[in-house]
């Protein structure tokens, strides 16, 4: 089922000895457009330092009670491998959470999950067989971005400005970004549209913009069927385009 990704945001997470903070971010892949991380706010349980936590380890939505369980212990997220809050995440980062977790990484194998298209919590492979820790260059990983900052960006059709982004669908179960929410301003009548996240060419963060691979007569010959409802996320992914 896809979700609204703002659905998420503030609400609180529970793990399965108590509560951990709340929804405060999410980082997705802006290649893949695979959501990786959930960034977590703790509040005062966890002070001066970033909690991420994958899509393995996500239970039940709430949405009646706006709670996300987490199939973990805060011991276990106490304990996890910490990384600085003012820092992009790293690939060594990366590396020492899944392997603390015992999760595959996704980057180990062709589909989106690694071996597979969902976040599923099996054993992970070993890279270690010799009993030897194995190091990796520690890089920023470029391709992780905010799912806060992408929202209000504007959206370039190759023949001009069509309008913003305001909302990101979202699988909730492959955590895969399916769709973009985009507010067309006065160009179309000031409706919300979706538009695939396979339509998109690139993002440039230094200009705030979304570029896709479609035409302003491109939208409008497809687009007429295919309104988001501002508010109604399932009933808008229902109604996704498929140009």
């Amino acid at each position: 089922m896809l979700q609204n990704i703002k659905a998420f945001y503030g609400h609180k997470l529970a793990a399965s000895d108590g509560d951990i903070g709340h929804v405060k971010d999410f980082y997705f892949d802006d290649k893949t457009w695979a959501v990786r991380y959930l960034v977590a706010d703790t509040g005062s349980w966890l002070t001066r330092r970033q909690v991420l936590l994958t899509p393995h380890a996500f239970g039940h939505f709430d949405q009646d009670g706006k709670i996300l369980h987490v199939n973990l212990t805060r011991a276990q997220i106490e304990n996890s491998p910490s990384i600085d809050s003012h820092k992009p995440v790293s690939r060594q980062y990366e590396i020492d959470h899944y392997r603390y977790y015992g999760w595959p990484a996704y980057w180990d194998g062709p589909a989106m999950w690694g071996l597979g298209g969902y976040p599923v919590a099996m054993p992970a492979a070993k890279d270690d067989r010799d009993g030897q820790v194995h190091f990796h260059h520690h890089r920023d990983d470029k391709h992780l971005q905010s799912t806060q900052v992408v929202s209000g960006y504007g959206i370039e059709a190759s023949d001009g400005a069509i309008g913003s982004v305001t909302d990101l669908m979202v699988d909730d179960k492959s955590w895969a970004i399916r769709e973009l929410v985009v507010e067309t301003g006065h160009w179309y009548s000031g409706k919300q549209i979706l538009i695939s996240s396979g339509k998109i060419e690139r993002i440039s963060y230094e200009e705030s913009k979304v570029f896709v691979r479609l035409t302003k007569a491109d939208i409008e010959r497809t687009v007429e069927h295919h309104v988001a409802h501002a508010g109604g996320g399932n009933q808008a992914a229902q109604n996704a385009p498929t140009e």
